[in-house]
């Protein structure tokens, strides 16, 4: 497949390839991390962004979002990239209480949804529904904000809900925290947790996770 072509500015052509996706999902794209992945899971799929390199090349997609007027979007992206797909595959609903079965998933994709949990007890109860759907052996990525590097900039320890220095007001989780639910969900780091500080407005991290076979 032809990425680049003459006269073409290289931005549009990855564009049209794989849409507005994730950086750090591209890159475990790049990595081979969804090589072996037939069934993708975007848990709080949003606008879809996630969705059109894994449409395109013929996975088998779906998706759950609470924003009842992402899914016509959605669906039609879907009929569009992948013909193929039930449109029921894309649905309204809530990220603790999914409708799929135990382990029916090669891999979930929760991108900017967990620091979104009111408490931590939701936040938990989103993490484990995710997990619970998962099949051994496969891959959970995460990008989420936390308080790694900023944590002189907060008021209080977290994990906990801040209105950060950007204005937005999101559910922290620390890295202690990660790591420890890493541990109670029996689960190894597919690679290091990584965080970007912006410029010391918030802190994005991405976590990635295989389940133990």
């Amino acid at each position: 497949m032809t990425i680049f072509s003459a006269g073409s500015p290289p931005s549009a052509a990855l564009r049209a390839a794989v849409g507005e996706i994730d950086i750090y999902l591209f890159d475990q794209l790049l990595k081979g991390a969804f090589d072996s992945v037939r069934t993708v899971l975007d848990a709080g799929y949003g606008s879809g962004r996630n969705l059109v390199p894994f449409l395109r090349s013929g996975y088998e997609v779906f998706g759950v979002d609470r924003d009842e007027r992402a899914i016509g979007r959605v669906r039609q992206m879907a009929a569009e990239l992948a013909p193929a797909l039930s449109e029921d595959n894309f649905q309204v609903g809530e990220v603790d209480a999914l409708p799929y079965g135990d382990e029916q998933m090669d891999s979930v994709i929760s991108s900017a949804v967990l620091h979104f949990a009111a408490d931590e007890q939701h936040f938990d109860a989103m993490l484990n529904e995710m997990w619970r759907v998962l099949r051994p052996g496969s891959l959970f990525f995460a990008r989420l904000a936390t308080s790694i590097g900023i944590e002189a900039r907060l008021p209080s320890s977290s994990p906990s809900r801040y209105r950060l220095p950007d204005g937005s007001e999101r559910f922290l989780m620390d890295e202690a925290g990660l790591l420890a639910r890493t541990e109670s969900l029996g689960a190894k780091l597919a690679e290091p947790i990584k965080t970007t500080n912006v410029q010391n407005l918030r802190a994005m991290t991405t976590w990635c996770l295989r389940k133990r076979t």
